[in-house]
């Protein structure tokens, strides 16, 4: 889509968070890496141009750098924190390396207005996470704010807008404000981005591109691969065959669940494999985490493969990849390949003779669940927390096998129907329980027992790069707790996990 907002990526945290920032008024956003050619940008005849954050320093011998000419378009260009300092280096200005950096909350002192910081409280509280600063202006520049530091700078007459911290994270009080001056007073940017069109849109291209032929779908219940199949069945119908590989690994009853909501409700083809047996077969024994996530992908990829060459006249493989997905694989750090195999099976063989169908690759996560709700998803399946690929097969710690996975269904099953009971499951990010492979003495009735330890998790995040634990209620955590140990055959210590992202990470494996 054309006429909307390009983000370039130079390595910052916040990228994604600027993308859906933007989104979120209506206007279309697209985050691309820092190098893409200039040509390619300006094909996309952009409103406006974001410049963002990064890790490095603009003084650095292979810093991320970008072509003075990118500022000769007449297009505005807003840079955030490092791509302020750059904006400074690149048009010749000075960028020193800071006496201690600025990091967490300061505050803004505007010292002249400009269209940026227009109708921005004089003073206000904004987020800095850098450690050069800028010194001499570019010829041509103003300073409109300091922070202790030069904090914004301009060339109006040119459009370029900087501001050393971060406009996009909550913890800038007026950010928001910044932003929609940005997007509408300057870049005079239209409101074109709906998610009702997007579905009209979609489904008549999926319509035009598939014809007569046939699309398979590996459906996991998850919320993008549920949407994903919603999304196609409405375009095809029954010319889509979702395959949902039961590895014994799922959450209790899932099969059930699934069969239900897309089969039944949605009235979709739903090849349901029963691979159980093959999944804990392999793991037997097996304690290491990266060797157990390898073993779960390379079992799902036979069997998915397996399953797909029985469905005759199938020409498109369907996958429910979103915008984040395609923003990691060009990411200027590279695709975060040890993080995925953390929560993903892997990818499918490459010598799979299918055309690639990915119609939520435009989409944020928030606008995949807010398709789903369009599509008549109902909202607790398409609000579901995220579920790792290789499901409990890492949050089973040490060797996996049939028992300890009847053992942790049961305990994470009551976890979440206590937190749906209490409405406290959509206030938190991500819930889950972990089985440690650790035995302790305790006492039921009049008889010792020697069970296993059930570790409960509840992460809050925005975007799950950090992450704090969830100050769940003491009554609450008693009754999971209780519940548990008095149900659950098997575990007879509860613990509640409160490491925050980081240093741990939210799964424990």
């Amino acid at each position: 889509m054309n006429n909307g907002i390009i983000i370039l990526d130079f390595g910052s945290q916040y990228n994604q968070l600027i993308g859906r920032r933007i989104r979120e008024m209506g206007v279309y956003s697209e985050i691309l890496p820092y190098n893409t050619p200039l040509q390619d940008i300006l094909e996309r005849q952009p409103k406006g141009i974001i410049l963002s954050g990064g890790p490095s320093s603009v003084n650095a011998e292979n810093a991320h750098l970008v072509e003075k000419e990118l500022y000769e378009q007449g297009i505005p260009v807003l840079g955030i924190c490092y791509g302020m300092q750059l904006t400074a280096r690149v048009l010749g200005g000075k960028v020193n390396k800071g006496e201690k950096g600025e990091y967490g909350k300061a505050h803004l002192d505007i010292i002249k207005e400009n269209a940026l910081l227009k109708g921005v409280a004089q003073n206000s509280i904004v987020w800095m996470s850098h450690f050069d600063e800028v010194g001499d202006l570019p010829a041509g520049f103003e300073l409109n704010a300091k922070s202790g530091v030069i904090a914004s700078i301009s060339n109006p007459e040119r459009q370029i807008y900087c501001v050393q911290f971060h406009p996009e994270v909550s913890h800038t009080e007026e950010g928001g404000k910044m932003l929609e001056n940005f997007v509408f007073s300057i870049c005079d940017a239209e409101k074109n981005w709906k998610l009702t069109n997007y579905i009209e849109k979609t489904v008549a291209e999926i319509k035009e591109r598939v014809g007569d032929n046939k699309v398979i779908l590996g459906l996991s219940g998850g919320v993008d691969s549920s949407v994903a199949a919603v999304l196609i069945h409405k375009a095809i119908g029954d010319q889509l065959t979702c395959i949902f590989v039961d590895t014994g690994l799922l959450r209790k009853n899932e099969d059930v669940k699934v069969m239900e909501n897309y089969g039944e409700h949605f009235h979709m083809n739903i090849k349901l494999v029963d691979a159980s047996e093959r999944f804990l077969s392999k793991l037997a024994g097996v304690d290491d985490p990266e060797q157990k996530r390898k073993i779960i992908g390379n079992e799902f990829i036979h069997v998915f493969d397996e399953e797909s060459h029985k469905i005759e006249g199938a020409k498109f493989l369907a996958q429910g990849t979103i915008y984040p997905d395609v923003i990691e694989s060009q990411s200027v750090n590279g695709p975060s390949a040890v993080i995925k195999s953390h929560h993903n099976v892997g990818g499918l063989p490459e010598d799979m003779e299918f055309e690639l169908l990915e119609p939520l690759r435009e989409l944020f996560k928030d606008e995949v669940r807010k398709v789903g709700e369009e599509l008549g998803i109902p909202h607790h399946l398409v609000y579901r927390h995220p579920f790792p690929g290789p499901g409990l097969g890492i949050r089973i710690l040490g060797a996996v096998d049939a028992e300890k996975v009847r053992i942790l269904q049961e305990a994470d099953d009551i976890f979440i129907e206590e937190l749906y009971k209490n409405d406290l499951y959509e206030k938190v990010s991500q819930a889950f329980v972990v089985l440690l492979p650790v035995k302790s003495v305790g006492v039921m009735g009049d008889e010792r027992t020697y069970e296993y330890t059930a570790v409960v998790r509840s992460a809050n995040t925005i975007d799950f790069m950090t992450a704090t634990w969830s100050r769940l209620p003491y009554e609450f955590l008693d009754t999971v707790s209780s519940r548990i140990i008095n149900e659950v055959r098997g575990i007879n210590r509860v613990a509640y996990d409160i490491s925050s992202k980081p240093p741990a990470t939210i799964e424990w494996e």
